[in-house]
């Protein structure tokens, strides 16, 4: 079963959790999910335009009253600035796959086609591999992958799903939690 069939077999969501830009933040957001039993499908964290401030986007597989537990949980953290419960209706998702393909010169131009019909694009070639690198939904991933795997996926890697609220303004999203910066 792929990670994909588990995902929506659960239904998931994407938590945005502002939190202080400092050390161990992350393994504090990522011990509490483990010590709770909670399973995160994807994370990804960086530094904001704020570089006190960094954003984590948080994939979770559950309903509603576990995601409710999931954010009470993480309400307990001090570095926890605001957590946003985004909506995929009013949000960007996105995710970057890297693939590295077998590819002899018989097959390269059905690779780089396939490759085009995704709007991916070739990065690297090598006398027997090609690498692939795309971005899109989880599922155009997954479609582009299922159509690459007969050639022989040597490896492949992918970040974990970023996402933003729709909008000029400040999201008008279900915020969970909102207290002032430490300072």
């Amino acid at each position: 079963m792929s990670s994909l069939e588990i995902a929506t077999q659960n239904e998931t969501r994407i938590l945005s959790v502002l939190v202080e830009n400092k050390p161990r933040v992350l393994a504090r957001v990522s011990g509490l999910f483990a010590r709770r039993g909670f399973n995160i499908h994807s994370l990804a964290v960086a530094p904001t335009d704020d570089p006190e401030r960094s954003r984590m986007t948080i994939v979770v597989a559950g309903d509603d009253a576990t995601v409710e537990q999931m954010t009470k949980q993480l309400n307990k953290l001090i570095n926890v600035i605001k957590i946003t419960d985004l909506d995929p209706e009013v949000s960007v998702q996105r995710e970057l796959m890297l693939v590295q393909v077998k590819a002899d010169p018989s097959v390269r131009a059905q690779i780089i086609e396939i490759a085009g019909v995704f709007r991916a694009q070739v990065i690297d070639v090598g006398t027997e591999t090609l690498i692939v690198e795309c971005t899109g939904t989880p599922e155009k991933l997954h479609g582009l992958e299922d159509l690459l795997r007969p050639y022989g996926v040597v490896e492949l890697v992918r970040t974990g799903r970023i996402a933003i609220a729709r909008g000029t303004k400040a999201p008008k999203l279900k915020a969970v939690k909102n207290k002032p910066a430490a300072g």
